[in-house]
């Protein structure tokens, strides 16, 4: 189920109508924004580096590793790796402090 049917069948309104009030409302539609938290999440799971992206992947429902990667890359202008590894240089281990 897409997030469109998703929302209609929860809400019971047509799609159409609740996302041009979203869209009203936050500047923004309902799959940038659900996108953009999505993104979010993606980031926040790369910090704690307990996940894989794969697992990261699967967890967030992407249907592969390349599309996650990909609208990463296009909200972020980083490869998810590229942002792992940003955060981990910037980071001092404890003993070089």
């Amino acid at each position: 189920m897409n997030i469109s049917e998703f929302i209609s069948g929860e809400i019971g309104y047509d799609y159409s109508y609740l996302s041009s009030l979203f869209s009203s409302v936050e500047g923004t539609t309902i799959e940038k924004y659900v996108i953009h938290q999505k993104i979010e999440r993606v980031k926040e799971l790369l910090v704690y580096d307990e996940l894989s992206l794969s697992e990261i992947s699967y967890q967030l429902d992407y249907s592969s590793v390349q599309h996650l990667s990909n609208q990463f890359k296009k909200y972020i202008g980083l490869s998810p790796s590229h942002f792992k590894n940003m955060r981990d240089n910037k980071r001092k281990p404890l003993d070089k402090i």
